[in-house]
């Protein structure tokens, strides 16, 4: 079994949590054949912003160093309406607004506390937007290179099955 398939199989057990766009975009199938917006580089620099607002590097990389607005622009493209898209990119701009309203500044120039304060805002004031991102995020992150191998217990060729196995004291959760 693959990671793909391990999510897929995941995602059925947890009783489809996670939407049907974002696990197409997972098994890297195409749900959108009509047009799509059209993301500029300073958009998808916004998105690596927020999404490493969500996961911070660490000990570990963050979703800025895992790719996850790549990730993200790839999903909303292939996975989404055009309408959905509008909507996802609208609360990409209302909180680069709100950072401009706040801090005269947009998202992408303020300071660590500036943007963990904008996104703190916008689990409330724009809040299907950030569910949105933040599911986007985790998505992107978990199942990327960095995010199975370093921050989740990467095994490539697992061994027999001890659903009782003891872990060691801080030890990192398994990866599918």
């Amino acid at each position: 079994m693959n990671r793909r398939e391990a999510v897929q199989k995941l995602t059925l057990l947890m009783g489809g949590v996670i939407s049907a766009p974002l696990m197409a975009g997972v098994m890297g199938e195409r749900l959108n054949f009509g047009p799509s917006v059209e993301v500029s580089a300073e958009q998808e620099a916004l998105l690596a912003e927020i999404a490493d607002v969500i996961i911070p590097t660490t000990k570990t990389p963050g979703a800025k160093a895992a790719g996850a607005e790549k990730f993200i622009t790839r999903v909303m493209r292939d996975c989404y309406v055009q309408e959905e898209q509008q909507k996802f990119y609208a609360g990409v701009e209302r909180l680069n607004n709100d950072s401009n309203d706040l801090y005269g500044k947009g998202f992408v120039a303020l300071d660590a506390a500036q943007k963990n304060e904008i996104v703190k805002r916008s689990t409330t004031a724009d809040k299907p937007f950030f569910l949105q991102m933040k599911g986007l995020t985790v998505t992107a992150y978990f199942t990327s290179e960095i995010g199975a191998t370093q921050a989740l217990d990467y095994l490539p060729i697992p061994g027999r099955f001890d659903g009782s196995y003891p872990m060691k004291e801080g030890q990192k959760t398994w990866a599918l």
